[in-house]
């Protein structure tokens, strides 16, 4: 291999805008919005460094690029499904259905998932509960389930302003929005305690069915204005926030990175997100990301088992390496992804 040679701005900008491609010499990659600049810039840097087309990185959200992977095998289906949340058993089953038997679970390592308003709004320190005192569509007042009638900040909670309750959150799509949802939505509403008046209410054949109806209580938000979902990228969101100053919104801890001109970060149960505290545990709304392989296609696709190497390679996912400078938080486990990466271990059924 040649001197590596990596260019982070222009390897976003260049993939990003890459249109479909002609012929099947490219490696075909699509899905999460949070992991596209990641992968946008090994993929430039791949194109640079090897005999090989640069891979087509398109977006679209984690489920969406999930169902294309398992669309099929051939050359008019994709090779690789990026997604900043593991893979469903539902997706499996649906790769099977369809003739994908083998599919690798790539870990490429952590981001974090952040609150931030505009720079020059009220600040915030927030707590899983008061995500979910806000923005619950139904929420437990004397003991009765309710609907959510708060309407500032400082209805949910006192130390806050009397701000207009104004959210941009992912939308249903997007692997964030799973992550939200279970990490602090449902985490809220199981401190409060609602999670167990729902529980008592639900009804189901089962306690899983009922503690499943409990959950979507918890996570189910207010279709009254104050949350909005966000189906695009997180343009669209810093975007949204700059035309609403007193909006706050949902985003990947290394997009924040990148606009601490235009945005102001929220603390979550009294910490700081960053790198170092997503990579000690100590910040709790992080998550894993991913890519997802279609094994069938290895070794038809030129150099796509060479492209998948060199994304796990220390010296791109490693923590001196490009992504890290990105935003990204290296995975302690990279050793072990890279072997299997080497072996092409495919991944079991979850259940």
């Amino acid at each position: 291999m040649k001197t590596l040679k990596i260019a982070i701005a222009a390897a976003f900008t260049a993939t990003a805008l890459t249109t479909v491609a002609e012929a099947r010499d490219q490696i075909q990659i699509a899905g999460s919005s949070t992991v596209l600049p990641y992968a946008s810039i090994v993929a430039e840097a791949f194109g640079e460094n090897f005999d090989h087309p640069t891979p087509v990185v398109e977006s679209g959200g984690s489920g969406a690029g999930r169902k294309k992977l398992c669309e099929g095998v051939g050359e008019n289906t994709i090779d690789i499904a990026n997604s900043s949340s593991r893979i469903k058993q539902s997706d499996i089953d649906l790769c099977g259905s369809n003739g994908v038997a083998e599919i690798q679970e790539v870990r490429i390592g952590y981001d974090g998932i952040v609150f931030a308003s505009d720079i020059n709004g009220e600040a915030f320190a927030f707590t899983p509960v008061d995500w979910y005192l806000a923005l619950s569509d139904k929420i437990v007042m004397d003991g009765k389930v309710v609907d959510n009638p708060n309407k500032t900040w400082a209805d949910v909670n006192g130390d806050f302003p009397a701000q207009d309750i104004l959210a941009f959150v992912p939308g249903t799509k997007h692997g964030t929005r799973e992550v939200f949802e279970d990490k602090v939505i449902l985490a809220g509403c199981e401190e409060t305690g609602d999670f167990d008046v729902f529980l008592a209410a639900a009804e189901g054949d089962s306690d899983k069915a009922k503690k499943k109806a409990a959950e979507k209580a918890c996570i189910s938000l207010r279709a009254d204005g104050v949350s909005i979902d966000i189906d695009g990228d997180y343009t669209e969101t810093l975007a949204r926030v700059d035309a609403n100053k007193n909006g706050i919104g949902v985003f990947g801890l290394s997009f924040y990175q990148n606009n601490t001109d235009k945005l102001q970060v929220a603390t979550m149960n009294g910490v700081v997100p960053s790198v170092e505290s997503i990579a000690t545990g100590e910040y709790p709304v992080s998550r894993p990301l991913y890519f997802y392989v279609k094994n069938a296609h290895l070794d038809v696709i030129p150099g796509m088992q060479e492209y998948i190497e060199f994304f796990v390679s220390d010296e791109i996912a490693g923590p001196d390496g490009p992504l890290a400078a990105y935003g990204l938080v290296s995975d302690p486990e990279l050793a072990k992804t890279q072997e299997m990466v080497r072996n092409r271990t495919p991944m079991g059924p979850l259940n």
